[in-house]
């Protein structure tokens, strides 16, 4: 906890001297002043916690310097100590909230000892509702931020998406377009991918796609087997072959995982060229 820093402002020094003696044992620290220009120019330079402020005083009454502070630096508390007669020139004081309370001189000691530290207690607390509202400022500022930076990285993550799909898209286009079949077969010897020609070659009697198909079965054995022999090879050598109905045609395969995770072989036929 901060050390608690007490002003004390009087034009009589008696008076200044007797609040020293009587507060200093409850651990404060002390500030003193003559006027209430002296008590402005020590806020200035201190951090204070509570103001004791006499009202009659020459040049500056009490509330006219206290109405100031509350300008100046409203977290203090501020409590005016005077003559029971001065009460009414301060009540629209008290009304304003320049002065926290009245008390009247002269003074009970543990009265007075129990105002000031009820009046630091509240000078805290107002410190401490402080801090808290900083710190759920900061909090919020830093959760704006967070959330923009979520809010852009969404938008770029979905755009990326987006470009993606469009990509994709195209790349199935040409893929069906192709003049050439293209199967893709997965580990297991599944077919998971088949493009229009393909599907065209290899068609059924009853049209079943090759896609979700076992390779054999659909796909002529001379061309499994080959894909059984490349044996860790990447790409294997262009070959002329044969479909089931005789139709002459070249073919080739190559192992995927090259420039992706799928494991799997790919098998490209064409069956308009047939090597001499």
């Amino acid at each position: 906890m901060d050390e608690r820093t007490l002003l004390l402002v009087d034009d009589e020094e008696n008076i200044l001297s007797a609040l020293t003696r009587l507060l200093r044992r409850d651990g404060y620290r002390i500030l003193r002043a003559g006027s209430g220009r002296e008590g402005l120019d020590l806020l200035a330079e201190h951090r204070v916690g509570v103001i004791i402020s006499d009202q009659r005083m020459p040049e500056m009454t009490g509330t006219e310097f206290l109405s100031q502070v509350k300008e100046l630096y409203p977290e203090t508390v501020r409590i005016v100590l005077s003559g029971y007669t001065e009460l009414a020139s301060i009540t629209d004081a008290i009304n304003r909230g320049a002065i926290y309370k009245f008390l009247t001189k002269p003074w009970e000691d543990d009265l007075l000892r129990a105002n000031v530290e009820e009046a630091f207690r509240r000078y805290e607390m107002k410190q401490e509702n402080l801090r808290l509202a900083q710190e759920l400022k900061t909090a919020n500022k830093t959760l704006s931020a967070l959330n923009q930076e979520l809010e852009q990285r969404v938008e770029e993550k979905t755009h990326e998406i987006v470009r993606s799909l469009s990509a994709l898209r195209i790349s199935q286009e040409i893929l069906e377009h192709l003049p050439l079949a293209v199967i893709g077969l997965d580990e297991e010897g599944m077919i998971a991918v088949a493009n229009h020609t393909a599907d065209g070659i290899f068609v059924t009697a009853d049209n079943i796609p090759l896609l979700g198909e076992p390779a054999k079965g659909r796909i002529p054995d001379a061309f499994l087997e080959d894909i059984g022999r490349m044996e860790g090879k990447p790409i294997a050598a262009r070959k002329n072959g044969y479909l089931s109905d005789g139709t002459s045609c070249e073919y080739w395969c190559y192992a995927m995982g090259a420039k992706s995770t799928a494991r799997g072989w790919v098998l490209v036929i064409d069956p308009q060229k047939h090597t001499a």
